[in-house]
């Protein structure tokens, strides 16, 4: 059917840099998996024999007052997604119809509709652990039915989408890889990079290498696990690996001794190119670009290679996945999984277990529930969703809160040899994980995380965004105060300080039992949560000098409480050092079931009895202080002073080369080698930003808070504001007259109370299994109540699988962050 409003509007095919949401909805998970409202259980027909050998799955517990029922069939969102044919936005067009709502803000009129709907698959064993880094070239047509149409929310009508204008159009958006698919590429992908190093390579000249010389160790007998020195031809083992891999850093040896960096390893190349090249000098994995020539060079020919090893990224996957937390009871059985409201998995991205595990204890917390899963409240009328912070954080609390997706996945038809226990398929948070690794050198790389880390960086940057009236900040309930003592041990003067926090580490105490037997590596011995807050709030001495009285016999410092929290974040540091190597043990910590008192940490304050140090002066802070590194790293290029202070405080006074591309940029402007001065102490701000520069910005994707704040901190440059922009990726922005009296309201809030009795319980915590935080797994245990009738229950979030806990003890052992809530 013709629509008058085609002609008038110019629709180009989407760029393979742009991201196209035909598989999800940016505002809502409802059009990932929903089930027909017919169901029925469909169990396989068992003679008694086999039932006895082969018992059928056990029947999912359902919370809440949900049916105990599996699904005959599987599909999408039936009303589909509309994805938007100017922007490639992706609206569910069912349920809370947000395409309708996409098309009211930014009245882009034209989307494609796709429906799908999962094809059986019979499944007649389980699946093989993977073993090999590769993404199966699986399409869209082998796992689905697909139905397309073309519609104008403009005049309702369904459009042919075989027009000429349409078609290539369609064809585009049906090809393109979507933003999941991007990152579900990046998740088994290693991000690497060339150094300089490997651009400087000098070969040496020699014969080339015969093959006979490639079979072992220059050094030993090894004959795997071989690096070949790409400056000298030496051939020497590496390091020791996981797996059983033997190595005697003989490799490392000549490398340290010849100083040249750059080694491949041998079984690692591939006819393609690929190949692990490892720099030395950098103790970074890096890329070649030309490889081919390198090994060339050694008479080393790619197409005569043969992958005969894994590679480094293989073996760390393979080692994460080692890491498991069992699934099964002590007698073997498989644990019983729980589908409901609150009970919903966050699907595994490619080492993203520790943002999964973060999510579900912080959205267990009733602030983040008041805050991010109010129903009455409108979303964000923002022109791209994908990109909004508050949209995605919102949208990942009604996945988690609402019970909608937390059911069984379906499309697999079960045969009589299959036993699985059903799980859910759980949620993709890719879109909030771009977000809140946007900007951050570690993540925004889908390498492992520490946890407790990721749980700071979304503290600071949710307490940087704007919560308007009513809504509140739902990190407040975080924020306490410790006070910190200072006597000097000589005239028994004191000095007290004060400092603001969100969560305390405690280091716990590290004590080997003998081994029993052939009992294999170390155990420790268990201590409880008062031993470890002992240790933190316990007395210490300091080397100081005493402004007082001149003595230089040091201090006696303690930390205790000066206000408690309403949850209490506590990260548990359980380290030794190993060959100078920090390594991660698991000793189990012991908290109580029940309230844990915390009255006896509260620090009493200055007594009267106490005389005060002097106040010591603090020294007038400047204005701008540039980067010291990145300040030498640009005069030594050649640029003054002046002009160096200008470029790193126009692109955030951190990165040599962005502030060595803004001079290049910006070499003819008028006063570029004035003196940098600052109005009123501050970035030389200008108090309004010019709403046509705020809709310039506008059209490149930034909101208007984060436009108006960067107009502002760039004296209305709009050109520097995206640099600024770029630069500074956690800024939420300025909202004006009301963020700022909401930042006032925030900054006069008190940081938790002195009350006492100050009884804790334990809620969720957040486990590790691994030798370091960077490695391993991540689930978390949250406290939950499965029935109206029923005490709580320990939950086990392990990704997309939520069953009820099985071994507590487990949980214990790996401990990592605990989140106690106040009674």
């Amino acid at each position: 059917m013709a629509c008058q409003h085609l002609e008038s509007i110019i629709l180009s095919p989407p760029t393979p840099s742009q991201s196209v949401h035909r598989e999800d909805c940016t505002q809502c998970f409802d059009s990932i998996v929903r089930s027909r409202l017919s169901f029925q259980i469909v169990l396989p027909a068992l003679s008694d024999r086999r039932r006895r050998r082969h018992p059928p799955p056990p029947l999912p517990h359902l919370c809440h007052d949900l049916p105990v029922c599996f699904p005959d069939r599987f599909q999408d969102d039936p009303d589909g997604i509309d994805v938007c044919l100017q922007c490639f936005n992706g609206g569910c067009a069912g349920g809370k119809r947000h395409s309708q709502l996409h098309y009211a803000t930014t009245s882009h009129p034209f989307v494609l509709n796709i429906r799908r709907s999962r094809k059986p698959v019979v499944k007649d064993e389980p699946p093989a652990k993977m073993t090999k880094l590769a993404i199966a070239a699986e399409t869209e047509a082998d796992r689905y039915d697909i139905i397309t149409a073309v519609r104008c929310h403009r005049c309702a009508k369904e459009l042919d989408k075989s027009h000429a204008q349409l078609a290539p159009l369609v064809d585009g958006i049906l090809k393109a890889n979507t933003f999941s698919r991007q990152e579900e590429v990046k998740a088994w992908e290693q991000e690497l990079s060339t150094c300089e190093h490997v651009l400087t390579l000098q070969q040496e000249s020699r014969p080339k290498i015969a093959s006979g010389e490639l079979g072992h160790c220059s050094q030993c007998d090894l004959k795997e696990n071989l690096w070949l020195c790409l400056a000298c031809g030496n051939l020497g083992c590496g390091r020791a690996q996981f797996g059983g891999v033997g190595g005697n850093s003989h490799g490392l040896a000549h490398a340290t001794a010849s100083r040249h960096a750059v080694a491949v390893k041998l079984g690692s190349i591939t006819p393609e190119g690929s190949a692990d090249v490892y720099c030395y000098q950098c103790d970074e994995e890096r890329l070649d670009d030309d490889l081919a020539l390198h090994l060339a060079h050694w008479g080393i020919m790619l197409a005569d290679r043969v992958k005969t090893e894994k590679s480094l990224t293989e073996m760390q996957i393979e080692q994460n996945l080692r890491w498991e937390f069992s699934m099964t009871t002590d007698d073997g059985k498989e644990l019983q999984p729980l589908f409901g409201p609150g009970l919903t998995g966050l699907k595994n991205l490619g080492n993203s277990c520790y943002l999964a595990s973060i999510l579900q204890c912080l959205f267990d917390l009733p602030a983040f529930q008041a805050r991010y899963h109010a129903s009455d409240a409108d979303l964000p009328t923002v022109p791209d969703p994908a990109q909004d912070l508050e949209t995605q954080l919102r949208k990942i609390a009604d996945g988690l809160l609402s019970g909608r997706y937390s059911k069984p996945e379906g499309g697999d038809v079960a045969s009589e040899q299959s036993t699985d226990t059903p799980h859910q398929k759980g949620l993709a948070p890719s879109m909030l994980k771009h977000l809140i690794g946007r900007g951050h050198e570690e993540f925004s790389t889908m390498r492992q995380q520490d946890s407790f880390e990721l749980l700071q960086h979304l503290i600071k940057i949710i307490t940087r965004s704007h919560h308007p009236a009513p809504l509140t900040d739902p990190t407040q309930p975080f924020r306490f105060v410790t006070e910190q003592r200072l006597q000097c041990i000589d005239c028994k003067k004191v000095r007290y300080s004060s400092t603001e926090q969100d969560s305390i580490l405690i280091d716990v105490p590290l004590e080997k039992l003998p081994r029993r037997g052939d009992e294999e590596g170390d155990t420790y011995q268990p201590v409880t949560l008062e031993q470890c807050l002992d240790r933190f709030t316990g007395l210490e001495t300091v080397e100081l000098t005493c402004s007082a009285c001149g003595s230089k016999a040091g201090f006696t410092k303690q930390t205790l409480f000066k206000t408690f929290p309403d949850t209490l974040v506590v990260n548990a540091r359980k380290m030794t050092i190993e060959n100078w190597v920090p390594r991660k043990v698991d000793v189990p910590v012991i908290v109580k079931d029940g309230p844990v008192a915390l009255d006896q940490y509260l620090s009493l304050g200055h007594q009267n009895c106490e005389e005060l140090l002097p106040e010591e002066d603090e020294p007038a802070t400047p204005a701008f202080s540039p980067n010291e590194g990145a300040l030498d790293q640009l005069t030594a290029m050649g640029f003054t002073r002046n002009r160096c202070e200008r470029a790193l405080h126009a692109t955030g006074n951190s990165d040599a080369n962005m502030a060595m591309e803004w001079l290049f940029a910006h070499m003819d402007d008028e006063g570029i080698d004035d003196p940098l001065e600052l109005a009123h102490g501050s970035a030389g701000q200008s108090s309004t930003a010019d709403p046509e520069k705020i809709e310039t910005l506008g059209a490149m994707g930034f909101n208007a808070p984060q436009a108006r704040k960067a107009l502002k901190e760039t004296n209305g440059d709009v050109e520097r504001a995206v640099e600024w922009l770029f630069s500074h990726p956690d800024d939420q922005g300025d909202f004006g007259e009301e963020g700022n009296a909401a930042a006032q309201t925030r900054a006069s809030l008190p940081a938790g109370t002195a009350d006492l009795p100050a009884n804790f319980q334990l809620q969720s915590i957040v486990c590790h299994k691994g030798t370091s935080i960077h490695a391993g797994h991540y689930v978390a245990f949250v406290r939950k109540q499965l029935g109206p009738s029923q005490e709580p229950k320990w939950v086990l979030f392990n990704d997309e699988k939520v069953v009820e806990a099985g071994d507590i003890e487990e949980m214990k052992k790996t401990a990592y962050v605990y989140f106690f809530n106040r009674l």
